[in-house]
C-alpha cells in the first residue's frame, strides 16, 4: 500500500565519464509503518487530539458539569464549523465508534467537540467555557440529556452553515445482551427499556414508544458551540449511514447508507436550513424520475426505511460511506467502499424489486457472472458520482489495479494502488478544488496488501489521497498520496479548513504495538496546503511528445513525474547512487539538498535533474 524502494537485479554498467553510473543491487526495503507518514516540507504535521489519553470535561445526568473522564477512542468523521467572528478559529467535533458503558462520558458511542485557532502553519487548542458551566479544552458531546444515548458514531455531514451531524452506523437489530451490536467490547449501552420519542418533526412519530434499539440508527444533529445533541433527524430514516452531503442551497441532504445493498437518499426540505420539514426519496436509477418519495411523517416507514427502499424498487449500492458535494463539477460523489463477494447480501432484495445499479450489471457481464452469484467479487470499491444535472450515476474513479491473485511482492507493487475508499471530502486551496479520498481496508487479498508487509506486520496500512477535480475523467494515476496512518488503523475524516492552509484527519484504533501516541486513535493536522499548492505540488505534468524518457517539472522543488512508468535511479553531481525507485511514474525530490543531480532509466538513458 505503500511506495517503497527495493531491490534491483540489474546494473548498468558504463563509465561516470560517460553521464552513466551504476545502480546498486541491494536497496534494502522498510516495512516499518508505526508512526503516521506524510509529505515533507513546506507541510507540517501536528497531533490534537489523542484518545484514552486527553480528558474531556462531562456533565451528568442533569446537564450539569461533574468533572472530566478520558475520551473515547476510535475517533472517525471530524466537523469543521468556522467561527465568522473570529476569523482562523475553528469548532471542531470529532465521533467516536467505539461502543463502551461509562458513568462519565455516557454509553454508546460518543462524539468530543473542541475550538483550535491557526496560528501561523500550526492549529493551538483553545480554552473554553460553554453555556452549561464546563471549562476546559475538550468536551463529550452531551447526548443523553438531551436525545439519548448513541450507537457507533461513525461518519456525518457538515453543513454550508457549519451544522454539524453524526451518524449512528453498524445498524441494530435486536436488544440482545449477548448482541455485538449493542455490546460491541463489553457493556455498551445497559440501560434497554423502550423509548418514547419526544420531537418537533411532524407526523405520528412524536410519542411512538419503542424497543431500545430503534431508538438508535439516525443521523443526529449536533451543537458543535456548546457540544450538546439538537435533535435525532427521524424523518431521514432509521438506516446505517455513514455520510452525507448538504448542498449550497442548505435544503437538498444526500446520504450514503453503509449495507449490502445500500440504497441512495435525498432529502429536501421545504425551508433553507429547517431540516424538520421536507421530503425524503430512495434513488431508482430506472424510474423516469429518477427519485421515488418515501412518507417520512410515517413512523413505520421510518423505523423500517430500508424495507421501504426496497419495496419501492431502489437502486442496490455495496456499500456507500462517505458523501461530498463537488460544485466544481455540480456532482455527488460517493464512495462504494465495496464488499468483497456481495451476491448472498442483496440477492433477496433483488427478489423484492430493488435493482441493481447498472456499473455493477456491466462489472458482473465482464467477470461472466451476476451480481447475485457468489462467484461476484468487489475487492477495491470506487467512488461514484451522481451528475446534479441529469440525476445519472457513473464510475468516477475505479480502485485498483486489479490483482488476479495476493500480491507476494512488495517490490513490484504499484506507486498508487487504491482500495475501499472510505472516507471522501471536498476541498479548495487557493481556489484549486480537490477531493480527499481515505481507505478503509476489507481485506488484505488481491493486493489491497502485498502478503511480504502483512506477514511482517500483521496489520493493513491505510493511505489518504488528494485529486484535482479539474481533471477530466480522472485515474489512479492522477491521486497524490498526502498521508499514512499506522499500522493496524483506518484513516478517516479527512477535512479541510475554508482558508485553505490545514486539512485534519483521524487515525482509528491503530496497532497498540505502535509506540506512542500512534497506539491511540489520535486526531493529526497537517498544514502548509496553500504553500503547497502555490508552489506547483498538484500542478498537471507537461511532457515532451517526442521523448519517451521526458520529466517535468525540471528544475523541480517536489515531485518530478515521468511520462511513462518506468525504474530509475537517481544519482548526486559526484556519480553518488542516492536511490532507485521501481516501476513509477513519479519520485519525491524534497528530502535532497538543492543542486544538479542525474536521473537513468532501464535502458541506459541519463538526464540532469537541478533540485531547488
Amino acid at each position: 500500500m505503500r511506495k517503497v524502494y527495493l531491490s534491483l537485479a540489474f546494473a548498468f554498467v558504463a563509465s561516470l565519464a560517460m553521464g552513466q553510473f551504476t545502480f546498486d543491487p541491494n536497496i534494502s526495503a522498510s516495512f516499518d509503518n508505526d508512526v503516521v507518514k506524510v509529505p515533507a516540507s513546506p507541510l507540517n504535521t501536528q497531533v490534537l487530539f489523542i484518545g484514552g489519553v486527553h480528558d474531556v470535561q462531562t456533565v451528568d445526568n442533569n446537564g450539569q458539569p461533574n468533572g472530566t473522564a478520558k475520551a473515547k477512542e476510535w475517533h472517525d468523521f471530524i466537523g469543521v464549523t468556522y467561527d465568522a467572528n473570529n476569523p482562523g478559529e475553528y469548532w471542531i467535533t470529532v465521533n467516536h465508534e467505539r461502543i463502551q458503558a461509562d458513568d462519565k462520558i455516557g454509553d454508546g458511542g460518543g462524539m468530543t467537540a473542541f475550538k483550535v485557532r491557526n496560528v501561523g502553519d500550526s492549529l493551538t487548542v483553545l480554552d473554553q467555557t460553554l453555556a452549561d458551566g464546563r471549562t476546559g479544552k475538550f468536551f463529550n458531546v452531551d447526548f443523553v440529556n438531551t436525545v439519548g444515548e448513541t450507537g457507533m458514531n461513525c461518519a456525518g455531514i457538515v453543513g454550508p452553515d457549519g451544522r454539524i451531524w453524526t451518524a449512528e452506523e453498524w445498524f441494530r437489530t435486536s436488544d440482545s445482551t449477548t448482541s455485538s451490536q449493542i455490546y460491541y467490547g463489553g457493556a455498551g449501552i445497559r440501560d434497554l427499556s423502550p423509548v418514547t420519542f419526544n420531537t418537533d418533526l411532524p407526523g405520528n412519530i412524536d410519542g411512538t414508544t419503542v424497543p431500545k434499539y430503534q431508538s438508535l440508527n439516525w443521523m443526529v444533529e449536533i451543537d458543535p458551540r456548546e457540544a450538546k445533541a439538537i435533535r435525532k433527524q427521524y424523518n431521514w430514516g432509521r438506516a446505517g449511514y455513514e455520510g452525507g452531503a448538504i448542498l449550497d442551497d442548505n435544503k437538498t441532504v444526500f446520504l450514503g447508507m453503509d449495507a449490502t445493498p445500500g440504497f441512495m437518499i435525498k432529502f429536501v426540505a421545504d425551508v433553507a436550513g429547517d431540516f424538520t420539514v421536507g421530503k425524503t426519496f430512495v434513488y431508482k436509477h430506472d424510474d423516469a424520475n429518477k427519485w421515488i418519495e418515501i412518507d417520512n411523517q410515517d413512523v413505520n416507514k421510518m423505523l423500517n426505511f430500508q424495507a421501504e427502499c426496497i419495496a419501492a424498487g431502489g437502486t442496490m449500492f455495496n456499500r456507500l460511506e462517505w458523501v461530498a458535494f463537488d460544485p466544481h463539477n455540480n456532482q455527488v460523489l460517493f464512495t462504494e467502499t465495496g464488499r468483497d463477494h456481495p451476491g448472498s447480501r442483496w440477492i433477496g432484495e433483488s427478489g423484492q424489486g430493488a435493482v441493481h445499479a447498472p456499473h455493477t450489471l456491466q462489472r458482473a457481464a465482464q467477470q461472466g457472472t451476476h451480481p447475485d452469484s457468489s462467484a461476484y467479487w468487489d475487492y477495491y470499491g470506487r467512488v461514484i458520482a451522481l451528475d446534479l444535472a441529469t440525476d445519472e450515476v457513473s464510475i468516477f474513479l475505479e480502485g485498483g489495479p486489479y490483482f488476479a491473485a495476493d500480491s507476494t511482492n512488495s517490490s513490484i507493487y504499484p506507486d498508487v494502488h487504491l482500495s475501499n475508499p472510505d472516507g471522501i471530502s471536498y476541498w479548495e486551496v487557493n481556489g484549486k478544488p480537490f477531493a480527499i479520498i481515505q481507505e478503509d481496508l476489507n481485506g488484505n487479498t488481491h493486493g489491497r496488501v502485498p502478503t511480504d508487509i502483512y506477514n511482517v506486520t500483521g496489520a493493513r496500512t491505510c493511505e489518504a489521497y488528494m485529486l484535482d477535480l479539474t481533471i477530466a475523467n480522472p485515474t489512479l494515476n492522477d491521486l497524490h498520496r498526502i498521508a499514512i496512518v499506522p499500522n493496524g488503523a483506518e484513516i478517516t475524516g479527512a477535512w479541510g479548513t475554508n482558508d485553505g492552509k490545514a486539512m485534519l484527519i483521524n487515525a482509528q484504533h491503530p496497532s497498540s504495538s505502535n509506540p506512542f501516541p500512534y497506539n491511540h486513535s489520535l486526531t493529526f493536522a497537517i498544514t502548509g496546503w496553500d504553500q503547497a499548492v502555490a508552489s506547483g505540488l498538484f500542478d498537471q505534468p507537461q511532457f515532451d511528445e517526442n521523448d519517451d524518457f521526458a520529466m517535468w517539472p525540471n528544475p523541480v522543488s517536489r515531485y518530478v513525474y515521468f511520462k511513462e512508468r518506468l525504474d530509475v535511479a537517481i544519482y548526486d553531481a559526484a556519480g553518488k547512487r542516492i536511490n532507485v525507485y521501481r516501476n513509477t511514474n513519479r519520485i519525491d525530490v524534497s528530502n535532497l539538498v538543492p543542486g544538479v543531480y542525474f536521473v537513468q532509466n532501464l535502458e541506459g538513458a541519463t538526464k540532469k535533474l537541478i533540485i531547488e
